[in-house]
């Protein structure tokens, strides 16, 4: 199984940071790594100078749509609704403040009114408004994201840019996965360029260049996982 080699980096808050690569290349593997999911033969993660698989609670994953099952039976509202889970624990139910958290969540991104849909009746960028309104009803300090722009249509890209300006503005740390070279580029503070390690970082006029595309896409570098990062609070 090919991982990730030599991978560095740090994330100031306030910063919306993305990551791209060809496919193959570990930028979900780093997402899932970063969190714990996987295993990794060395290499830290930390935020505020603390590991942070340790500080899940601050935590929203957003994983790639191909990676959820969209024929479980579950509510659109009860989707956002187990954002609250941690903190309410399994057996409680929800108070007013809690629904009206998630009530302010789904109407952010526009759906509100499709809160009794099951998930998997919704269109592909109304599923990711739906899991958007989750990491925002979960009220995290870190955000990731595993190729959210897949799939969805303009008005959910232009839902999802200005929810991450927002949270962007609010101080949190964003990480976003994405095989988008558009409009999209131009939207981030920094970007990093991956293929089993990282290439190059700075802004995205700095990391598109010719040279850093051709030792991304142009070569083929199998590597064992072993990265360090830092998420500065």
């Amino acid at each position: 199984m090919r991982g990730l080699d030599a991978v560095s980096f740090s994330i100031q808050a306030g910063e919306l940071v993305g990551v791209v690569g060809p496919n193959g290349a570990g930028k979900s593997t780093m997402l899932k790594a970063m969190l714990g999911l996987i295993p990794t033969e060395s290499g830290k993660v930390e935020y505020c100078t603390c590991p942070l698989h340790r500080q899940l609670e601050k935590v929203a994953y957003i994983s790639q749509r191909s990676q959820i099952d969209w024929d479980y039976p579950i509510t659109v509202w009860n989707v956002v609704l187990m954002a609250r889970t941690r903190s309410l624990g399994w057996f409680r139910s929800p108070g007013r403040s809690t629904k009206e958290l998630v009530k302010a969540a789904l109407t952010r991104v526009e759906m509100f009114d499709l809160r009794h849909r099951r998930i998997g009746e919704l269109s592909g960028g109304q599923q990711q408004r739906v899991f958007l309104a989750r990491a925002l009803a979960q009220q995290a300090d870190l955000f990731l994201f595993d190729e959210p722009f897949t799939g969805v249509d303009k008005k959910t890209e232009s839902i999802i840019f200005s929810v991450f300006e927002e949270l962007r503005s609010q101080g949190k740390i964003l990480l976003i996965s994405t095989h988008e070279w558009g409009q999209a580029l131009s939207q981030l503070d920094r970007l990093f360029l991956l293929n089993q390690r990282l290439i190059a970082q700075g802004t995205p006029q700095e990391v598109m260049t010719a040279e850093n595309l051709r030792q991304a896409y142009g070569t083929h570098i199998p590597f064992h996982q072993d990265f360090d990062s830092t998420l500065m609070c």
